[in-house]
């Protein structure tokens, strides 16, 4: 599998694009902010063909260039239905600070359109796309629709029975995506990372939203959150 990461140009919002490898059709996630150039070149660079762009939640700054991406590629944006309405005006759902901040950054009438060709998934989904099979997982917390996808990718962990994750804004290096914005709730923060992060095996490689990429492995024996959510689920 070939995975490509680059960050965005606001917030640190990591975009990915995975393919089976170079010269064949690809999916991108999460194309944030001031992204579609490095896509571009990312794409002439490796000859790939979008297939879809993936979004793991509907939160502005990984939201902000789908339109452009899927206009450019003619593809689709694939999204949890709990987040499509994020995507009409994703401004009206930021904090009032973040709003200020992207404004003071990116001007306050930035342009926004709805991409025009969404696709709705669902816990359990499996999504087969440029000859990637995909499983979606629901772990509600961050946002009510955020989602992981998993692959099976044994050559990037060095183990037959390997996997990436595609995290999102759920499960960051050390940490875990907040809470305290509109539509986000810990307690089904506290249930997602219980059962939908944790079981996850040791060697799965962690590509999240934002920071740099961990196994799970480091993340059960260090994430401070991933250990409160382990203590919960022992005494629940």
């Amino acid at each position: 599998m070939l995975v490509v990461g680059f960050p965005a140009a606001a917030f640190g919002t990591n975009c990915f694009v995975l393919a089976p490898q170079a010269g064949e059709e690809c999916v991108v996630v999460d194309p944030g902010i001031g992204v579609v150039e490095t896509l571009e070149r990312v794409l002439a660079e490796h000859r790939l063909k979008p297939a879809a762009v993936l979004l793991t939640h509907g939160h502005l700054d990984h939201v902000f260039s789908v339109t452009p991406v899927c206009g450019a590629h003619g593809v689709a944006a694939v999204i949890h239905p709990d987040d499509v309405y994020r995507l009409a005006d994703p401004v009206s759902t930021l904090d009032p600070g973040l709003v200020a901040m992207f404004a003071a950054q990116f001007g306050p009438q930035a342009r926004w359109a709805e991409p025009e060709d969404v696709v709705t998934i669902g816990d359990g989904q499996v999504l087969t796309y440029a000859g990637l099979s995909l499983a979606v997982d629901h772990p509600p917390g961050h946002t009510e629709g955020s989602v992981m996808f998993r692959a099976p990718a044994p050559d990037l962990t060095g183990t037959d029975s390997g996997q990436v994750l595609l995290s999102g804004d759920v499960l960051f290096a050390g940490s875990i995506g907040r809470t305290d914005l509109p539509g986000g709730d810990m307690d089904a923060m506290w249930t997602s990372l219980a059962t939908k992060v944790l079981p996850l095996p040791d060697d799965t490689l962690v590509l999240p939203g934002h920071g740099p990429q961990t196994t799970m492995g480091v993340e059960r024996r260090g994430n401070p959150f991933l250990l409160e959510a382990a203590a919960r689920s022992r005494t629940a």
